[in-house]
């Protein structure tokens, strides 16, 4: 079969650093953290009251008031970004409807949704659970409603891999187009759950940043004074598009989606392998089903989670793939700034890293103040980097040992 092209023409994100790209892209570019003490819920007796939230956000400016207060957090910011995405493409679905397709990943859901129906259950009694319940909870809703609002009758779908979730949706997305199945892909991922179960149960795992009273400063990936990652929450979206249509029609195009790899660790509930040794594995497919050497990437948007384990395994496996190369390429962690958005992380990093190959630049890892032994590669310390790269790849990797990695390039014809 012969293989389509598969570009970006169209990006729309709402994080705890910007409500649209534009905003998004200038929070990166100066080193702006969002994250702050809690404000949705009384955090007073957890162990951790710090997070990345999206503040100020009106989703009537999205839906009417009715099926705002029956639609989870999550999906209205799936849509806020979606609709932010199309808008930005150009691309009129309703003559390609049957051709335009939906995958959103997220790793929870309306998890909020969960909470409040089990308390109300428990105190209450069956008579109080909403028939909204279930479509206001599972995952592949946001899909569904994003389907609904603009029309797009494709292949619509979720894909709940953890931390991992929007990258296997986006590589879903891109396999997709690339076999010449449908013509566009609204694709990324969201995720809400800044919520006292999920909070609860991250505080207990102990995966969560302490750092209470400077929350500016608790997301420290690669640093050594690092002591876990963020919540935070959010939706990025993005338009791949068959090159030739996108041509057709004069799109923008911002980047080319040249190769997608995934992985399994058969390791570990939580724990990344040793040696990062299933995201090895997802780099090196990414890699090669993109028909590009290691040599010639030149920017790596790191998974960069702040904790202990990720950030060495994550650098070892940089370091066993790229061998020499490694300590040429620059890489950073989105998550320093927005704090972990979960399923909807590697959809806002993809977004971080188009702008990089459009712009040349690069932002930096903030919070960096120490050294660590074992993470010796060069992760932008502070301060971005502006440079001619052309070839860049992202990581996410999940709970579960889920692993995703796609691979972005420069947009030329050739």
């Amino acid at each position: 079969m012969n293989q389509k092209r598969v570009v970006i023409t169209g990006m729309g994100a709402i994080t705890p650093i910007g409500h649209s790209v534009s905003d998004y892209w200038h929070g990166l570019k100066a080193g702006q953290s969002g994250v702050s003490e809690v404000t949705c819920f009384d955090t007073t007796d957890f162990p951790t009251r710090i997070a990345g939230e999206v503040r100020g956000f009106d989703p009537e400016t999205i839906v009417d008031k009715k099926e705002a207060r029956r639609t989870s957090r999550f999906i209205l910011l799936a849509l806020k970004a979606s609709l932010e995405a199309v808008a930005d493409s150009g691309l009129d679905i309703a003559p390609i409807a049957e051709k335009v397709g939906i995958e959103i990943g997220s790793g929870i859901g309306g998890i909020e949704i969960l909470e409040q129906t089990a308390i109300a259950l428990s105190q209450k009694g069956p008579t109080r659970v909403s028939p909204f319940t279930v479509p206001m909870m599972i995952p592949d809703m946001a899909a569904g409603l994003v389907a609904i609002k603009t029309g797009a009758k494709g292949p619509n779908a979720c894909t709940v891999t953890a931390c991992a979730s929007a990258s296997n949706s986006m590589g879903n997305a891109y396999r997709l187009i690339q076999q010449g199945h449908v013509i566009a892909m609204i694709t990324g991922g969201a995720e809400a759950s800044i919520t006292p179960l999920a909070m609860a149960s991250f505080s207990a795992a102990r995966s969560l940043s302490e750092r209470n009273e400077t929350p500016a400063t608790a997301s420290r990936p690669f640093c050594k004074t690092r002591d876990g990652f963020v919540m935070g929450e959010g939706s990025g979206i993005l338009i791949f598009e068959e090159l030739e249509h996108a041509l057709a029609r004069g799109a923008t195009i911002y980047a080319e989606v040249v190769g997608f790899g995934a992985s399994g660790d058969a390791y570990h509930i939580t724990a990344p392998a040793p040696a990062g040794e299933g995201a090895q594995r997802a780099m090196v497919a990414a890699l090669q089903s993109a028909g590009i050497s290691p040599e010639d990437v030149d920017y790596v948007n790191a998974h960069g989670t702040g904790t202990e384990l990720n950030d060495r395994n994550e650098s070892e496996a940089i370091q066993a793939v790229f061998g020499e190369h490694a300590s040429q390429l620059f890489i950073n962690s989105t998550k320093s700034m927005t704090g972990h958005l979960l399923g909807a992380a590697g959809a806002i990093e993809a977004i971080a890293t188009v702008l990089s190959l459009k712009t040349g630049y690069m932002h930096p890892t903030i919070n960096y103040h120490e050294a660590d032994p074992y993470c010796t590669l060069n992760y932008l310390p502070n301060q971005g980097a502006t440079g001619d790269i052309r070839v860049a790849i992202s990581n996410s990797f999940g709970f579960g040992g889920h692993n995703a990695v796609l691979v972005l390039k420069q947009w030329e014809l050739g």
